[in-house]
C-alpha cells in the first residue's frame, strides 16, 4: 500500500496554496472557502460543549443527537427515505465522507463514472480505493451538464458506480430532475451504485437542487454525502455525514471512520448540532450575499480581463469557471498548459489566487476557477489588479 500511494497525485490546488504563501497581500480567490463568519448557533454550541467538558471519546458513528438531526434533515429537506438514525455516519468533513464511501464500496478494478471537470480529490480517492475513474465530459453549452447518451456509452461491465457532484465544483453546473431520473434508470437497470456528493446543496441561485436518493428505488443503491462546511461557513470545523442503507457497506464505512479518526471531534459535532437545531436564517443570508458577489464579479470580469475571460454565471456553488481566450499565451514558452500559465501569471504579477482548469480534468483546460465567495472589497481588488496585468498582456498577444 505504501508504494501504491506514490501513484496517487496531490491536487494542483496544494501547489497553488504553496505559491500563494509566497505572495504579499494576496487576493485569495483560489480557496474553496467563503469569508462569512460561522453563525452564532454554531459558535455558541461549541462554546457550551467546552464549558460542559464534552471533550471525551464519542461513538465512532457520531453523537446520537447529531445523527438524529441529520436523518431528520435528509427525510424532510432531501426527501430521502432514511428509516433509522443507524443509517447515518458522521465524518471528518465531506472529503472524509467520500473517502469512507469509496473504501467501503469499491473493489480493485471497479470503474466509476466521474464528471469532467471535477474536484481533483474525487479521482484520487477513487484510485486510493483501487478503483478506476472514467471521465465523461460536462458540456459548458448545456450549463455544464452531462450529455446522458455519452454517459451511457461510457458504461462497461466493469462499471460499479456513477459519481454525481451536483451542484458541481468547479463549474457550478446543476443537474435537472430529468437528468437524475435518467441516471437513476441506468443505475437500476444495470445494478449500479451512485455516489452523490451534495456539498453545495444550499448554494443554488438558479433552479433547484435535488437528491437522486429521493427517487424511487434509489436510496438503497446511493450513498449521499454531505458537509456542514459550505452551508454554514465552517470549512475548518470538519463535520460531514453520509447515509448508507446497505448494512454490509455501512459496516465497512464505520471501520474506515474508526481506523482513520476513532471519532470526529466532539466539539465540532456539538457545533453541528447547534447548526441543525438552530435558525436557518444565516443560510438564506449567505446565499443572497453570494448571489450579489457572483453578479459583482461577472459584471466586472470582461473589462478587467480585457476580454480574455468569458462565460455565463453559474447556477450554483460559488465559483467562476471561465474560458480563457485561445489567443492568450503563457509568458513562458516552456509551459504547455494555457490554464497553468495563466495561474502562474496572475499569481506572480497580480497577486490573484486562482486554480487552473487543467487541474479539474481534460475538459477543464482552457478555463480558470475563481472563488467569488470572498469579501466584495477583495473581489473588487482582484478585478482591479487583473485589469493592470491582463489588459496590456492581451494587447501584446494580439
Amino acid at each position: 500500500m505504501g508504494t501504491f500511494l506514490d501513484s496517487i497525485p496531490l491536487s494542483g490546488i496544494v501547489r497553488i496554496r504553496d505559491m500563494m504563501y509566497t505572495v504579499a497581500n494576496p487576493f485569495r480567490l483560489d480557496q474553496g472557502d467563503i469569508s462569512f463568519d460561522a453563525p452564532d448557533t454554531v459558535k455558541q454550541a461549541m462554546i457550551r460543549a467546552v464549558e460542559e467538558n464534552r471533550t471525551h471519546y464519542l461513538p465512532t458513528t457520531g453523537v446520537p443527537r447529531l445523527r438524529q438531526l441529520a436523518a431528520e434533515k435528509l427525510r424532510v429537506r432531501n426527501g430521502i427515505p432514511v428509516e433509522s438514525d443507524d443509517e447515518i455516519l458522521i465524518t471528518n468533513g465531506g472529503t472524509h465522507g467520500v473517502y469512507a464511501a469509496c473504501q467501503a464500496l469499491l473493489e480493485p478494478g471497479d470503474e466509476v463514472i466521474v464528471p469532467d471537470p471535477e474536484w481533483p480529490p474525487t479521482m484520487a480517492m477513487i484510485r486510493a480505493a483501487h478503483g478506476e475513474p472514467v471521465a465523461v465530459p460536462l458540456h459548458e453549452s448545456d450549463g455544464w451538464r452531462w450529455n446522458l447518451d455519452e454517459l451511457e456509452r461510457a458504461l462497461t461491465p466493469k462499471t460499479k458506480a456513477i459519481y454525481i457532484n451536483s451542484p458541481n465544483n468547479p463549474t457550478g453546473g446543476l443537474l435537472t430532475r430529468s437528468d437524475l431520473e435518467r441516471i437513476a434508470a441506468m443505475a437500476r437497470e444495470r445494478s449500479l451504485w451512485v455516489f452523490s456528493d451534495e456539498a453545495y446543496e444550499d448554494i443554488v441561485f438558479d433552479g433547484h437542487h435535488m437528491s437522486i436518493a429521493s427517487l424511487p428505488g434509489m436510496y438503497e443503491r446511493t450513498i449521499p454525502v454531505y458537509t456542514m462546511s459550505k452551508t454554514y461557513a465552517v470549512t475548518g470545523v470538519r463535520v460531514g455525514y453520509l447515509a448508507i442503507k446497505d448494512p454490509t457497506v455501512r459496516a465497512r464505512a464505520i471501520k474506515v471512520v474508526l481506523y482513520t479518526t476513532s471519532n470526529v471531534s466532539s466539539i465540532a459535532q456539538y457545533g453541528a448540532i447547534g447548526a441543525l437545531e438552530g435558525s436557518q436564517d444565516a443560510v438564506v443570508k449567505f446565499r443572497d450575499e453570494l448571489r450579489a458577489r457572483r453578479d459583482l464579479f461577472y459584471e466586472g470580469l470582461p473589462e478587467a480581463s480585457g476580454g480574455i475571460f468569458s462565460g455565463a454565471p453559474p447556477a450554483a456553488a460559488f465559483y467562476a469557471f471561465v474560458r480563457i481566450d485561445p489567443a492568450w499565451r503563457p509568458d513562458s514558452a516552456d509551459q504547455p498548459s494555457q490554464s497553468w500559465g495563466m495561474a502562474e501569471h496572475l499569481i506572480a504579477q497580480g497577486r490573484i489566487g486562482c486554480v487552473p482548469g487543467a487541474d479539474f480534468g481534460p475538459s477543464g483546460e482552457g478555463h480558470m476557477r475563481f472563488c467569488f465567495g470572498r469579501e466584495r472589497a477583495e473581489l473588487s481588488g482582484a478585478l482591479e489588479s487583473m485589469r493592470s496585468v491582463l489588459a496590456p498582456h492581451h494587447v501584446r498577444a494580439r
